[in-house]
């Protein structure tokens, strides 16, 4: 018999058909009476595909042995929880890498010559009455980098080809990296151009850049977030570029999506992006593999390919 596995949310087609094609699949967002189905699986249940599992679930799932997450942040996964019930967790990192990395350039760009901006000034027939007004280049300008990870690095390759300085803040310095290091985030902010967040998120990181860190970056000073809504004071930053006391944001994440507040649709010196950093057809499906993959691993006995716990 195949091994049961319970699945917490929508996965790409692809991983669904091959978690189906090897296990025994109950997808707990399509049940009308979620506790009944996690009750009839209860004691045969192995695995989770998926995250948002916290402890009151594995507690639920006696039997539960792993839980294979879908992204490369696992902070809707009580992890702590998980390794005191010796549960593993993997994730699904560097496959995403070079496509959050190209959506933070482009988030950039978009941001400092308002491309979706200049496409309806165009669209709107603006164009013959008018000039768009001149903006700023990328080249010349310091970017801070929050998270100097896996992704943070490719971030800054990607920004050093575009001619910028690289400074970068984090839990420590990493001596191997030829970047200058700040101890203090709200130094780098006050000292570059650019803010770019790709730090984890989780109750460790929850508004970590604050109004003062905001402040510090001022009104010539542009914000990318492309980690985590609840890494920044989503309202304080609001307030701020609606004050211009901050230049401009280009947003993929929001502290409550997909709602965003109104306040920013109102707003020129913002870019919005409805959390597509890793939204191509080759990353999720290589996201979606290795879900796979681990789970295969584990009921091999075989080492996970990518364990956090």
């Amino acid at each position: 018999m195949p091994e049961e596995i319970l699945q917490t949310h929508k996965l790409l087609d692809r991983c669904e058909k091959a978690l189906a094609e090897r296990y025994t699949v109950h997808k707990l967002h399509e049940a009308a009476d979620k506790d009944a189905l996690i009750r009839s699986v209860a004691g045969k249940v192995r695995a989770i595909a998926g995250g948002n599992v916290d402890g009151a679930l594995m507690d639920k799932l006696p039997k539960l042995e792993i839980i294979a997450n879908f992204g490369v942040g696992y902070d809707s996964i009580d992890t702590r929880a998980a390794k005191e019930r010796n549960i593993r967790v993997t994730n699904t990192p560097n496959v995403l890498n070079d496509a959050v990395a190209e959506l933070t350039l482009g988030l950039m760009i978009g941001l400092a010559r308002r491309i979706p901006q200049g496409d309806q000034f165009v669209r709107q027939g603006k164009w013959p009455k008018a000039s768009f007004p001149l903006l700023t280049e990328l080249n010349g300008k310091t970017v801070g980098i929050l998270g100097l990870g896996r992704i943070g690095k490719e971030i800054a390759t990607r920004c050093q080809a575009m001619k910028m300085r690289v400074v970068y803040h984090g839990r420590t310095r990493q001596h191997d990296e030829p970047y200058i290091f700040y101890d203090k985030l709200i130094d780098m902010a006050r000292d570059s151009d650019w803010l770019v967040i790709i730090a984890p998120g989780g109750k460790g990181t929850e508004k970590i850049v604050s109004r003062e860190v905001l402040e510090a970056l001022g009104p010539e000073g542009f914000i990318v977030n492309v980690a985590r809504g609840t890494l920044i004071d989503e309202a304080a930053m609001l307030e701020l570029l609606q004050s211009k006391k901050l230049g401009g944001a280009a947003l993929d994440v929001f502290e409550k999506e997909p709602q965003v507040p109104a306040g920013f649709f109102e707003l020129d010196n913002v870019v919005l992006s409805p959390h597509q950093g890793s939204a191509t057809h080759q990353t999720r499906n290589k996201m979606g593999d290795l879900v796979v993959a681990n789970i295969v691993a584990h009921f091999a006995g075989e080492p996970l390919l990518s364990a956090v716990v």
